[in-house]
């Protein structure tokens, strides 16, 4: 019997040793890589916002350069369209979560409850210095979850470039169609607003000669409606629609 009850503490004794040790390795190289991994995230970040600034041919791989030499962040109170200052490391989906700092959605279909007051945005140069691009996150519900994209606007704060979905959780093949380059090429040129109003639609058809509509993407209602609500709040009043209309970065 108690050669029995010393083998099964044994036992016992090297499966928690194990654990322990593998819970050591484990917490250990989460916490070596975790500098590495906010890299990565970092230039996956910049590397999406310089696709949408289209500096993708120049950069040729050096992102980070890329990015410190022609793209400027500033940060807009969406409530007056004016430029403000904010903490190190500000960034506006974290501040979407935190009362204090944040302002409740109504009476719109863009899929969540509540958005930073303070929005990061990115102001793109050319070498004489001149603002070129205007780089606006955007995000708003789609099919399954929330679908976070960067919509690119002229420096005349009306003539769309970009629009690029870089997070989503759509079908392949359906909604997760929004990564299409073909279906992407189609947004450049287009018109935000006509006559101070948000006119640009996502709707069926051939829509190649109408600079206010985009073609839907086929089999994927929702998620082409999710991108209309998207982009009716965010270029309208509740979200970047006096900072466009004034052309702060003008001023």
């Amino acid at each position: 019997m108690s050669a029995k009850k010393e083998t099964l503490g044994k036992t016992v004794g090297v499966v928690v040793a194990v654990c322990l040790v593998c819970s050591i390795v484990v917490s250990s190289a989460a916490v070596g890589l975790r500098s590495l991994q906010q890299t990565n995230a970092a230039i996956d970040k910049q590397s999406n916002i310089v696709q949408a600034a289209g500096l993708s041919d120049i950069a040729a791989g050096d992102i980070s350069g890329t990015f410190e030499k022609y793209i400027e962040e500033r940060f807009i109170n969406l409530e007056t369209g004016e430029y403000v200052e904010v903490p190190e490391g500000y960034d506006m989906y974290k501040e979407a979560k935190n009362p204090e700092f944040s302002v409740p959605v109504t009476g719109s279909n863009v899929g969540f409850k509540q958005r930073a007051s303070i929005a990061n945005i990115y102001l793109v140069r050319n070498d004489a210095g001149d603002v070129t691009r205007l780089v606006l996150p955007v995000h708003g519900s789609g099919l399954w979850d929330l679908m976070y994209g960067l919509l690119a606007i002229d420096a005349d704060g009306n003539t769309v470039r970009e629009l690029i979905y870089y997070q989503h959780k759509e079908t392949p093949g359906l909604g997760g169609e929004i990564q299409n380059p073909s279906w992407k090429a189609k947004w450049n040129g287009k018109k935000l607003f006509n006559n101070g109003e948000v006119a640009l639609e996502v709707n069926k058809g051939d829509n190649s000669k109408n600079q206010y509509a985009v073609d839907a993407l086929s089999g994927a209602t929702l998620t082409s409606n999710g991108v209309q609500n998207t982009l009716t709040y965010w270029a309208g009043k509740n979200g970047y629609g006096l900072y466009l209309k004034n052309q702060t970065w003008k001023s």
